[in-house]
């Protein structure tokens, strides 16, 4: 998907105003007021600007010396070679037209263009750390509200997001507001302007909207940029937008808590799996948190669980909470809002008048092994286009709402009302405010994304959820090794298949009789009767019920029976 971003001046730190550039390709947005604790806003700001830059991705070692000397070794034949493919592929166009495999070769020159720019943005931030900027996904967001002003933003390696909130106490002499949505110019020049800010002098934060009137009166001196965001970036981000729609169960704890969890994985590094947190639910009780595979555990005595029980409930991807750190001195308390095993949680750090919230996908990557757990928690069906546009009318006119106005005033039960308000967020229009329990109109592009635009899913993927849910698998082993794998041997319907997972669930060894498997064995990913048998064996529900089925089941997962 492309998106146009133009700006006007550069976003700093100049006369103790803190400018921000927006987007001159969106809506006018402005803001002008004094912050009242200039630190406690640079510390969570950094936090933010930590998620924007974090890439967890696994790094090869720098080989770029090494590299060069083959590359000039190998020059020569190199030149041959590409020359003789450059012709092979001129005669098979000739021969069968370029239409007939344009979107198979568009699709491939997709994949190794992104290929390279990782492993040249890698490079870069290693060696030339401004240039890397500008190999970011996309600017971060700020969102002016009547109430308060919030910064999103979503990590290079499409496993974080991070918002932070400040309400409107948190200026004096506000004004000039302009509601709405806007990207902002993003530097290492605002970064130090950032850092920069200290107690004992008067701050302002300022939307700038003057390069609004400038882009008409001046169009030299505006700076216009066109980026192609990766297909995978965007539907993660649109994935946990929509997740923080649906119910959850929350998990209070402690800052106290919170720390000890840093400090055990920030000293320790775990060599084998498991490799998740388990949180353990009784209600009316404090909530303990487990840290696999140590078994360390740190128990919120200051809190009360007031859920539902159960089973406990394990996420994965851990060592991104390290991000909150730097937040520990302003933190008063923590919110852990749950959706399940293995799938997205969010951390809402309370400070004072501000909220700092960090959105983890399940896994570090958005990898394949666990591609489908959230697309499962997905409405089965879509609302109707009238209830659609009255929910989306609404929140646009009123900006923010509870789910119970959102209902009353859109004609409608909670459960449509949740679809409808997951869908928008889906595309894009709606963010969730967990802590205020509101839903806002907040338009993350200038319009609403389609699926289309997030790029295709994998294609074994999809096929693999028809198989499951059409109960083509049929499992006829599992057994549990002795070091806590799992082996599941199953049938589809021709195909014999046989997968190995690790205790996360990971598949770490597969075979299958299908021919996906037999040309690329686990290099493309697993074929659609492996990915189908993974389903089977972990028990992955189906969508094969209504929308007040799947609202009363999400419902019932967050509420006491």
């Amino acid at each position: 998907m492309r998106v146009d971003l133009a700006y006007y001046g550069r976003s700093g730190l100049k006369d103790n105003v803190l400018g921000l550039a927006p987007n001159l390709c969106r809506e006018a947005v402005a803001f002008d007021g004094v912050l009242k604790d200039p630190v406690r806003f640079r510390e969570a700001i950094s936090a933010l600007h930590e998620v924007v830059v974090s890439d967890l991705r696994f790094k090869r070692r720098d080989k770029a010396a090494y590299e060069e000397w083959k590359r000039g070794e190998r020059g020569r034949l190199r030149v041959v070679r590409r020359e003789a493919v450059a012709q092979a592929r001129l005669d098979n166009d000739e021969k069968y037209g370029v239409s007939r495999d344009l979107r198979h070769r568009y699709t491939a020159a997709r994949k190794t263009y992104w290929k390279a720019r990782r492993s040249y943005a890698n490079y870069l931030l290693r060696h030339d750390r401004a240039l890397w900027r500008k190999l970011m996904p996309c600017d971060p967001v700020v969102t002016v509200a009547p109430d308060v002003v919030f910064f999103e933003c979503f990590s290079a390696d499409e496993s974080s997001y991070a918002s932070l909130t400040v309400d409107a106490s948190g200026f004096g002499n506000a004004g000039g507001m302009q509601p709405g949505t806007t990207n902002v110019d993003y530097s290492w020049e605002l970064f130090d302007g950032f850092s920069a800010l200290r107690s004992y002098r008067e701050t302002r934060l300022l939307v700038d909207p003057t390069g609004f009137e400038a882009r008409t009166r001046d169009a030299s001196a505006v700076r216009e940029e066109e980026i192609d965001l990766p297909d995978g970036w965007l539907r993660g981000f649109m994935q946990l937008q929509s997740a923080m729609t649906l119910p959850m169960r929350r998990v209070p704890l402690s800052r106290e808590t919170v720390y000890g969890i840093l400090a055990v994985l920030k000293r320790r590094r775990a060599k084998e799996s498991p490799r998740a947190l388990r949180f353990e639910l009784v209600p009316g009780e404090p909530p303990a948190v487990v840290l696999e595979p140590w078994e360390q555990r740190i128990v919120s005595e200051q809190t009360r669980y007031d859920g539902p029980g159960g089973a406990p409930v394990r996420i994965w991807g851990r060592r991104r909470l390290l991000v909150l750190a730097r937040l520990l001195p302003l933190m008063d308390r923590c919110d852990v809002y749950l959706l399940g095993d293995g799938l997205p949680s969010f951390w809402v750090a309370h400070m004072g008048d501000m909220r700092f919230t960090l959105g983890l996908s399940g896994w570090t990557t958005n990898d394949w092994t666990r591609g489908s757990a959230l697309d499962l928690l997905a409405p089965p069906v879509e609302p109707s286009p009238e209830v659609m546009n009255r929910v989306a009318e609404f929140l646009q006119r009123e900006r923010a709402a509870t789910l119970d106005e959102v209902r009353v005033q859109c004609l409608c039960g909670e459960d449509l009302a949740t679809a409808a308000l997951n869908r928008l967020a889906h595309t894009g229009q709606v963010i969730g405010d967990l802590a205020a329990q509101t839903y806002r109109w907040r338009q993350i592009m200038p319009r609403a994304v389609g699926e289309s635009e997030m790029g295709p899913e994998s294609p074994e993927l999809v096929a693999a959820r028809v198989l499951f849910a059409s109960g083509a698998v049929r499992i006829s082993r599992r057994e549990t090794l002795e070091d806590g794998r799992t082996l599941v041997i199953g049938r589809v319907k021709k195909y014999e298949v046989e997968v190995l997972l690790d205790r996360d669930g990971v598949i770490k060894r597969a075979k299958s009789t299908d021919r996906h498997h037999h040309r690329f064995g686990l290099r493309a990913g697993p074929s659609r009767y492996i990915l189908a048998v993974r389903m089977a064996a972990q028990n992955e529900p189906t969508a094969k019920s209504g929308v007040s089925a799947w609202y009363r089941k999400l419902r019932g997962w967050t509420q006491k029976l």
